[in-house]
């Protein structure tokens, strides 16, 4: 079986990402972080994702983005909440984390090189996060371009997939379904409270609902 490394956070979108790449027959290698994000408890989601979908190792990466802050979700600034679908796709929200994806790329490149894998998986979208510019496919094309010039095994080039990245949410979800990927085990919020528990109002807990809605399905983990 080909070796991929898969971005997995916690939350509905990597868990998807996942299973899409056991799909398609990889032996898949997953990588988290603890990155000071304030909703840490994703990390415990990624951990039983991990376990759930039976993943050939799983590593938790720490590093401390923190230090630079410049997000409601690495710095003590509030997340919006409560906010319409027209006022989430307009303009990059605060609860962008700047060069995030950058950064766990290249230690997925680290990790990929070191286990003989020319494939990493990144859950990233274009749609529902359209404000996020290390979603865009331009970043992941430059990324990848610059990936294989920096790599000392070159035998084949490395591939950066992007298997969601031009579904909404709803889409997601549905491909979720077929796949039997179990989303009571993730969590999404970006503001959950000490228990973990969803505020259901942040952007990402109302786009989540508005996936399931669309599917006519509960959330199973009632993040909503």
């Amino acid at each position: 079986m080909k070796k991929a490394v898969i971005l997995l956070s916690g939350g509905l979108d990597s868990a998807t990402t996942l299973a899409l790449a056991k799909e398609a027959g990889y032996d898949c290698y997953a990588l988290s972080f603890r990155y000071g994000q304030r909703h840490a408890i994703e990390l415990e989601a990624a951990k039983k994702v991990a376990a759930s979908t039976g993943v050939r190792e799983h590593k938790i990466i720490e590093i401390d983005l923190r230090a630079f802050g410049g997000s409601a979700l690495t710095a003590d600034i509030a997340v919006p909440k409560s906010r319409s679908t027209e006022e989430i796709g307009a303009g990059i929200p605060i609860t962008y984390v700047p060069a995030r994806n950058t950064i766990f790329l290249s230690f997925a490149l680290a990790f990929a090189e070191v286990i003989g894998a020319y494939d990493i998986f990144i859950g990233v979208n274009a749609l529902d996060y359209s404000g996020y510019p290390d979603c865009r496919p331009e970043f992941i094309t430059a990324f990848e371009k610059m990936a294989n010039l920096a790599i000392a095994a070159t035998t084949q080039p490395i591939r950066i997939h992007t298997p969601i990245i031009a579904m909404n949410k709803a889409a997601i979800i549905r491909e979720g379904l077929r796949l039997n990927v179990d989303y009571a085990l993730t969590i999404s919020c970006y503001d959950p409270d000490l228990d973990g528990v969803p505020c259901g109002r942040c952007d990402s807990c109302l786009l989540r609902a508005k996936g399931f809605q669309e599917n006519h399905r509960a959330d199973p983990a009632q993040n909503t």
